[in-house]
């Protein structure tokens, strides 16, 4: 009876971080849909701009397609594209401040959570054993 109690516990704080992720790379993918619509109307603000906001919602989208995965290995390969597009939407966030189409101050918090994001979802693929 106690090992099912300390299973049901630990399977909760799993199921509550994998909810609290999902809507943490949902709100930092709203987060670049507002700063899309306010970067300037330049064509490279247009064209970084927009692969910013295909890379940030792929983030949300394929974290989302991994929770749902119907094995481990379908987990994992989503994970995979999860720290690869997570680690392209800081890059695109890193040039649109250093080629100083927005200003970096008003970056620094999403560039930070995405750092952030890629550090546990690379952490979370490490855990994976292929079993």
């Amino acid at each position: 009876m106690l090992l099912i109690r300390v299973k049901k516990i630990v399977m909760d704080s799993k199921s509550a971080f994998v909810e609290a992720f999902r809507a943490r790379t949902k709100t930092a993918a709203l987060r670049v849909i507002r700063l899309y619509q306010q970067l300037p109307k330049t064509g490279e603000a247009e064209v970084i701009g927009k692969q910013l906001l295909r890379s940030a919602t792929s983030v949300a989208a394929n974290y989302r397609a991994a929770c749902r995965g119907r094995s481990g290995a379908e987990w994992y390969a989503k994970l995979c594209i999860c720290v690869e597009e997570a680690d392209e939407t800081q890059l695109w966030l890193e040039l649109l401040g250093d080629s100083e189409i927005f200003p970096k101050s008003k970056l620094e918090s999403l560039e930070q959570e995405y750092l952030e994001i890629v550090s546990i979802l690379a952490t979370a693929r490490k855990s994976y054993s292929g079993k």
